[in-house]
């Protein structure tokens, strides 16, 4: 058979497995519903979603064999063509997943955030849409939920009300309020379409990764659907959402009480509030990779960069309880309200995290061997990386993929004992670096993706949305955030090697080994502090 018959077959395969699996998708939720209206409603909606979807998966396939088809593998031409359809096929995923809505945003944001797994083209344009031109619901959606939820209009339950969403996102959009008592709120509304056509959206999507899966092997993503399909329910859950935001700063309080007054989530309106509708605090702050309104409140990038580092490894390897979805959207910076300043009379930022929709809890085990792993990655121990690598899932053939995924540096950078092994500059050479890795290792990755518990791949999620944010503020990752990670982590472990401790030997031992890790992390920060000298005795 020849090549171009070869895919013709597939891609036929592929549309007749689409349009079966779309007249089930269709039938079983009109089976299934109570409403009418609703049903109808759904039973169009399926298939012309599921025609989107054969129609962009059929054209991306075929765009890629006939434009590199008698390109010599390796030649700079075809880089430069791959390059082209890269860009060409991530357009065109991003229109799909616009048109679609929904069920398509999230995984569209999902894949702007796979650095290490994805082109860079898919996430740079999947990165610059998926976050700031979500669809926006009518007015007259808005007037639904609300009578539904709370058994009027906005204009009857609030003072003022805002029609114009100031935001919009995949699962809601937020629009400004005011109580009758004058207080000014936010209030998520979520998107009538999602009720509509959750289950069938993810039903679609499911069949089409099974079927990509089954005509790719190496086209492994069914670990994200059925992330998806875990999360998804908790997320359209707004009670979950604000129940969550509570835990997240009692935790701070009880376990990081050295920086609980600089993480703050806005208060919830409990007696407003239901599953669908979510009213707040409204908090004025600017969004954290903002760097030109941070400077302009007095507060200096830097700064936000460090907490949000040091929050974040509080969250995972102490808390056990982690928000993972913190994109630079759902993070916003304000000065201290106490006013406070730092030693060179900087206001103090502190950290207003949004969204609360999709949080981890990590088992005492999983999050001590993650700290465990974090802290040989910092100190660059590789027997320690190799030994929670494997706790973790990643196997001994893969351990050393894993800690290149989570650092984003090749095996030789991550055990390099130089003080800024893990740093990343940012520039073209690191970026293309990696992008050749990821294009090299793909099927290893997919494995290692496969194997990994579904917490973990969140864990990694978090800090690729992480490592986006502190570049921006940065220029590029900063050897100040590694610290940070290595000493919190590294507290983690101690903390729980204490614990276990029962006899006086054993808890002077690892009284000993804190005061070598503190040693050691000093020396690191003093290096820090000479390589801040020389880099300006230089300019």
């Amino acid at each position: 058979m020849s090549v171009r018959s070869f895919w013709r077959a597939k891609t036929k395969v592929l549309l007749a497995a689409t349009a079966l699996g779309g007249a089930g998708a269709g039938a079983a939720a009109i089976a299934n519903s109570e409403d009418p209206a609703s049903a109808l409603k759904l039973s169009t909606a399926v298939p012309l979603r599921l025609l989107r979807d054969a129609a962009t998966a059929a054209t991306i396939a075929f765009d890629y064999e006939y434009s590199l088809l008698g390109l010599p593998e390796g030649s700079v031409e075809r880089e430069r063509v791959k390059r082209e359809v890269h860009t060409r096929s991530a357009q065109r995923l991003q229109d799909l997943c616009f048109k679609n809505g929904g069920i398509y945003i999230k995984l569209g944001q999902h894949i702007s955030q796979l650095e290490y797994l994805v082109p860079e083209e898919y996430v740079r344009i999947m990165r610059q849409s998926m976050l700031n031109r979500c669809p926006v619901s009518s007015y007259d959606q808005v007037l639904e939920v609300f009578k539904k939820e709370l058994g009027g209009a906005p204009e009857q339950i609030f003072d003022k009300f805002d029609p114009v969403p100031i935001a919009s996102a995949s699962l809601a959009q937020v629009h400004i309020a005011q109580t009758h008592d004058g207080q000014t709120v936010a209030v998520k509304v979520q998107h009538t379409h999602m009720t509509d056509t959750a289950a069938a959206d993810y039903a679609t999507v499911e069949l089409i990764v099974n079927t990509l899966h089954r005509l790719f092997p190496s086209f492994d993503y069914r670990w994200l659907i059925d992330e998806v399909k875990e999360s998804l329910p908790k997320e359209l859950d707004f009670m979950i959402e604000a129940k969550n935001s509570v835990k997240c700063l009692d935790n701070f309080r009880k376990f990081s009480p050295h920086i609980a007054e600089y993480v703050y989530a806005p208060q919830i309106h409990w007696n407003l509030s239901t599953s669908k509708l979510l009213v707040m605090e409204y908090i004025d702050g600017a969004q954290v990779n903002d760097c030109r309104a941070i400077k302009k409140m007095g507060v200096q990038p830097s700064d936000v960069s460090k907490l949000l580092s040091q929050a974040f490894a509080e969250m995972m390897f102490k808390h056990g309880f982690v928000h993972c979805d913190p994109h630079a959207a759902n993070v916003l910076i304000r000065p201290m309200p106490s006013g406070s300043r730092s030693i060179l009379g900087k206001k103090k930022p502190q950290l207003v995290l949004l969204d609360h929709g999709l949080y981890k809890e990590l088992d005492v085990s999983t999050r001590i061997n993650y700290a465990s792993l974090w802290k040989g990655l910092v100190f660059s121990d590789a027997k320690a990386i190799k030994e929670n690598s494997v706790k973790l899932g990643a196997g001994e053939d893969l351990y050393v993929l894993f800690a290149g995924i989570l650092t984003m540096r090749p095996w030789n950078k991550v055990i390099d004992p130089a003080v800024d092994h893990l740093v990343v500059h940012g520039t073209a050479s690191d970026r293309s670096e990696l992008q050749m890795y990821a294009s090299q290792y793909f099927p290893q990755i997919t494995e290692l993706l496969r194997r990994l518990p579904r917490v973990i791949l969140l864990m990694l999620k978090t800090n690729d949305c992480l490592r986006a944010v502190n570049r921006e503020l940065m220029e590029g990752s900063s050897l100040e955030t590694f610290l940070i990670v290595g000493r919190v982590s590294s507290e983690a472990v101690i903390e729980s090697r204490l614990l276990r401790s029962r006899s006086v030997l054993s808890r002077f031992r690892v009284w000993f080994e804190e005061c070598m890790l503190d040693a050691r992390l000093f020396g690191m920060q003093f290096a820090l502090w000479l390589l801040k000298i020389q880099k300006a005795l230089t300019f």
